[in-house]
């Protein structure tokens, strides 16, 4: 395979992603030294699902991330294009072949959702929305499956705000990140796909702006650990009342 490019066709990174299923979860960990627990944690406070609501974990791979909305009560359908992931996800869950310990795990395109109009309280993506081919249909989708009044999160890598990290960090980034995740035995080519597509992916105001345009209101966005990561989140306006 050659260096990973961002018009990589859905098909080749999905098969990308089912050949790092296995180790996907332990190698995150250790390439962003523990960060992506804390991520994890603050998509769930900004998600804020509770008994009753249902969400919709978009890129969920393995369900790592969606046991933070079940363990606050809230229903959650895992939902990604990795067959792969997906599968590790229901054997790790303890579960058969179409649901992990309670977890639905439903393979699904970003860009033609599978589910219908208005049926999630809230849709969240984490560091997966830049692997969809058409960012702006992807968040149309997702304002299409949200309730009026409901929350989308996004978490993603984003662009350092320290200027003296900021050297640092991409030098790691591009020559070390994937070096170590073949240490661990995975993918280097999904890692060397990932520096790039961090390095190419837009700030977070011009992201903001694309979100905003898809129909969202009331976009916002907080940085955590310096901006390597950006959570937005934006609502779906409700029914004008007349």
């Amino acid at each position: 395979m050659t260096r990973a490019q961002l018009d990589k066709q859905p098909d080749e990174v999905a098969a990308m992603f089912d050949r790092t299923a296995r180790r996907y979860d332990l190698v995150n960990d250790v390439i962003s030294l523990g960060q992506v627990r804390l991520w994890r944690k603050a998509v769930a406070a900004a998600v804020d699902a509770g008994p009753g609501e249902i969400v919709l974990d978009l890129g969920a791979g393995t369900g790592t991330s969606t046991d933070s909305f079940t363990a606050l009560g809230a229903r959650a359908i895992a939902s990604d294009f990795s067959l792969g992931m997906l599968r590790t996800g229901v054997r790790r869950h303890g579960g058969n072949a179409l649901t992990g310990a309670g977890v639905p795990f439903i393979a699904g395109d970003a860009l033609r959702l599978p589910f219908a109009d208005e049926v999630f309280d809230a849709v969240t993506i984490s560091v997966a929305l830049r692997n969809v081919h058409d960012t702006a249909q992807a968040l149309r989708e997702m304002l299409r499956v949200t309730r009026p009044g409901g929350r989308l999160v996004i978490l993603e890598f984003s662009h350092v705000t320290v200027d003296a990290f900021d050297l640092v960090y991409r030098e790691y980034l591009m020559k070390m990140l994937p070096k170590v995740a073949g240490m661990f035995g995975s993918n280097d080519d999904s890692y060397e796909y990932l520096a790039e597509s961090i390095r190419d992916w837009p700030d977070q105001a011009t992201l903001a702006g694309v979100i905003q345009r898809a129909g969202w209101e009331r976009v916002a966005w907080r940085n955590l650990t310096m901006g390597i990561v950006a959570m937005h989140r934006g609502f779906k306006p409700r029914p004008s009342k007349g």
